[in-house]
């Protein structure tokens, strides 16, 4: 399959993590109370504006797309559930933003620095489910287990092309998007 398919494949995903969160009922809010309740205090360790925030930023997600990666020939397990678990949570998170504050405090949080990181997720992710779907192939086919190491090496260069657009995306959340929350 091509690239591009592994690409629709996973915009795909990420959008029916999207439709499940936009389907939670309103008052599953409250179910998650705590565990926002945690994520905004991780977050508020997150100083705005300081080197070592952009470089927590980078290495937690690049490391996150690794991650998924290598373990992506586990039946794409981690690529499935990375995919659809954060379209669920932007989704979610973007309706109780929007209830509670404005679209405008919605736009301003995740534009700036989303740009880059959705498409690099969606990228990574295409990426692992490639690399998960041939690794299963050659396990089971010994006619396609040749094109096992050319579909690894195709798929590092997704997966660099990824990780240099997590980069800006770092510096962006790190530097810019504080300044429009403030």
């Amino acid at each position: 399959m091509s690239y591009r398919r592994w690409i629709l494949v996973a915009v795909g995903l990420f959008a029916t993590g999207m439709a499940f969160g936009l389907a939670m009922p309103d008052d599953t809010v409250n179910l998650f109370a705590e565990d926002l309740a945690v994520i905004e205090e991780l977050a508020k360790l997150l100083v705005p504006f300081k080197f070592s925030t952009a470089v927590f930023i980078f290495l937690k997600n690049t490391s996150a797309l690794l991650f998924s990666f290598i373990f992506s020939p586990l039946l794409c397990l981690v690529p499935v559930l990375a995919l659809t678990v954060n379209g669920w949570l932007l989704s979610f998170v973007s309706v109780t933003v929007i209830k509670q504050e404005s679209v405008g405090l919605l736009l301003a949080a995740l534009l700036p620095h989303g740009i880059f990181e959705i498409p690099a997720l969606i990228i990574g992710e295409a990426a692992a489910l490639s690399f998960g779907t041939m690794t299963i192939i050659a396990l089971i086919s010994r006619k396609r287990r040749n094109q096992l190491i050319p579909n690894l090496k195709q798929n590092i260069k997704y997966m660099a092309l990824a990780f240099a657009l997590l980069l800006p995306a770092a510096i962006i959340e790190t530097y810019i998007t504080p300044l429009f929350l403030g």
